[in-house]
């Protein structure tokens, strides 16, 4: 897969030197037969520490799925605490789904943030997610608060991609902004972080955001943005047409796209297990329709999906919106 001229080739790797907290466990779904035809996420799904020995160059590159526990940012952040447990819920609820899609998949465990050891937790994160997408594979974020995106960050900062020059765009779906000036870091502030190891790089950080809220987004917050020259969609401005538009602007700057999914960013009718609920929210059908596009461009390079938690799910109704989104992302 080209990005910009880079070549980014659908490689094999053995999972077994990654360092991980916690291995994958076996899946488990709804069995309705071993034949393809009947095949669901739990039957596609690899837990074995090597990823298959051939791949077949017409498909799409394997994908691999991470998982991030971790409550300590938005302890940090004051926040509901329980996203710990996403990454379990993201799984039990993909399970079960029909998979249609043709990637070669591999769970490789989870990322353990114990307390508040949030700083190495991330820098584990990040490492064996840059040793995943240096090796061409797609790779998936399950859970933790949404300081998992500055885990995602050294990852993706931390590959040849980039450091060859790929231009970087990272796209969030959200009700805010998370570019919170705070003493310590929190799954408020990591988009600030990233703005400033890029700087730091010499690049600027390519940031946009659909789906902000104003009343849930201080004048400061605001402010930061405009500073940092950060695209972003309100939610009461998010129709389909406009998020389509809004999305293909954005990907006409970039050569890759980190998407993160802060599920906060949909109606907490829709999302009611995570740590700040939307009063007013976007709707699925424009964030599920934002992902086909951002899938479709071919310049999907990383994505996470954050702040599940299941303490305050209704009938595990944010978990299975969460592995929908996943679902369309890695086919």
């Amino acid at each position: 897969m080209e990005f910009g001229g880079l070549v980014r080739l659908a490689g094999t790797m053995d999972f077994s030197s990654l360092t991980v907290d916690a291995p994958a466990a076996p899946w488990t779904g709804r069995d309705d037969g071993g034949s393809p035809a009947h095949r669901r996420w739990w039957q596609a799904v690899s837990t074995t520490a090597a990823a298959p020995d051939t791949l077949d160059a017409s498909l799409p590159g394997p994908a691999a799925l991470l998982g991030f526990c971790s409550d300590a940012g938005v302890a940090r952040n004051l926040g509901r605490t329980g996203a710990a447990s996403g990454p379990a819920a993201i799984r039990a609820a993909l399970g079960s789904l029909a998979f249609h899609g043709t990637r070669a998949l591999t769970d490789v465990g989870d990322i353990v943030v114990p307390g508040d050891a949030l700083e190495d937790g991330q820098a584990r994160a990040g490492a064996a997610l840059a040793a995943m997408l240096d090796a061409g594979h797609l790779t998936c974020v399950l859970g933790g608060g949404h300081e998992t995106a500055y885990a995602s960050y050294l990852g993706v900062a931390g590959t040849a991609a980039v450091a060859n020059g790929a231009r970087l765009g990272v796209l969030n779906l959200d009700a805010h902004f998370d570019l919170r000036e705070a003493p310590t870091p929190s799954s408020g502030t990591p988009f600030l972080q990233m703005a400033r190891a890029e700087a730091a790089a010499g690049r600027q950080l390519n940031y946009a955001v659909v789906g902000i809220s104003e009343p849930n987004n201080t004048r400061a917050l605001f402010d930061t943005a405009h500073d940092l020259d950060v695209k972003y969609l309100l939610d009461e401005d998010c129709s389909a047409e406009r998020a389509e538009a809004f999305v293909a602007s954005f990907l006409e700057t970039v050569d890759i796209v980190y998407l993160t999914i802060d599920l906060d960013v949909m109606p907490a009718a829709t999302a009611p297990g995570v740590s700040a609920p939307a009063a007013y929210g976007v709707p699925l059908p424009v964030i599920a329709s934002v992902c086909r596009q951002i899938a479709a461009s071919g310049k999907l390079f990383h994505c996470d999906v954050a702040e599940l938690n299941p303490a305050f799910d209704i009938d595990s109704r944010t978990a299975k919106v969460a592995a929908r989104l996943i679902d369309t992302l890695l086919r």
